[in-house]
């Protein structure tokens, strides 16, 4: 097994934001490396940590990394999309914090072998739980028509050439299916106008973006997990949660927003019929992101947005 090796951004942040028990219960619903919960459990020396992960290469990272801190780190392998039943079947009615780092990990694109990365060629996987089954990449890029594909990547990932990518593998794989990450490259690399290939970022950034939240379902299960957190906070109990893209970010502040409000009336409507409720105040107001210090150390984190919630 590759190592997995993991520098968790906005670490000391998030420790800070989080932590109100120091004997509490804690869940963190994106293990990955297991850096956030070892900082958690060195600055709560009787806390418990729930580590929940879909990836069983980051669980056995997490347990040896973990190790130290014996029964109070207590791993999950399954999608923080099951976080109701993860809770239900522990006996979890309350917990003091939930902490979700979305997106992808830094080994999980630097292992070339795991099909998420532009920068090696393998065979196109994506998958973050490559034992639970499911359509890959390879699946979706030999199967999906022309329309769904540009849909698909204008959608997650907001890619200006959508369009004319989607119709370029389509073509493509007439002749032989899309087998490799370096194979969809070269198809992005002519799809896309030599001109706009010089702006910025790789040509094939968005595209990969897109096929990898698709596979993984990543935007859609954001909102519903995190309700389940807030539903699940002890009061004055944190949830944060820490994105790297504008799509993640835009869910998760919609989401803590509809959390925290009192009412979802529309405005014109005098009387309130919709009873509902607050779960949660947003504090601090505006996203925690990485100081120059951090940013130097680990360029990756300077997307990474930290937003905080606390339980009413």
């Amino acid at each position: 097994m590759s190592q997995f090796v993991h520098q968790p951004v906005l670490l000391r942040e998030t420790v800070t934001e989080l932590v109100t028990a120091k004997d509490g219960v804690y869940v963190d619903c994106t293990l990955g490396g297991g850096g956030h919960t070892e900082a958690l459990l060195a600055a709560c020396p009787a806390a418990t940590v729930i580590g929940i992960d879909q990836d069983r290469e980051a669980l056995a990272a997490s347990r040896q990394r973990l190790a130290p801190f014996g029964d109070r780190a207590v791993f999950v392998w399954d999608n923080f999309s099951n976080l109701e039943k993860i809770l239900a079947d522990r006996g979890v009615e309350e917990a003091d914090g939930f902490l979700f780092d979305l997106g992808i990990s830094s080994p999980q694109l630097d292992h070339g072998e795991r099909g998420f990365s532009y920068q090696h060629d393998a065979p196109l996987d994506m998958r973050m739980n490559r034992d639970g089954g499911g359509v890959s990449a390879r699946d979706l890029v030999n199967h999906m028509s022309e329309a769904e594909l540009a849909e698909i990547l204008y959608r997650n990932a907001e890619e200006r050439w959508a369009k004319r990518v989607a119709a370029f593998i389509v073509e493509a794989r007439t002749k032989a299916p899309i087998e490799t990450t370096g194979e969809l490259v070269s198809v992005i690399k002519a799809a896309i106008p030599k001109g706009a290939r010089r702006e910025g970022h790789h040509p094939a950034k968005k595209t990969f973006q897109a096929l990898r939240i698709a596979v993984n379902d990543e935007l859609n299960i954001i909102a519903p997990a995190l309700t389940v957190a807030a539903e699940h906070l002890r009061p004055g109990g944190k949830l944060a949660v820490i994105s790297f893209h504008s799509l993640e970010d835009r869910v998760v502040k919609e989401t803590m927003r509809y959390l925290a409000a009192d009412c979802v009336c529309p405005p014109e409507q005098i009387v309130c019929t919709c009873d509902k409720r607050a779960l949660v105040k947003i504090k601090p107001r505006r996203p925690i992101v990485a100081g120059e210090a951090e940013l130097t150390a680990n360029p990756r984190a300077r997307s990474a947005k930290l937003r905080v919630a606390v339980r009413i």
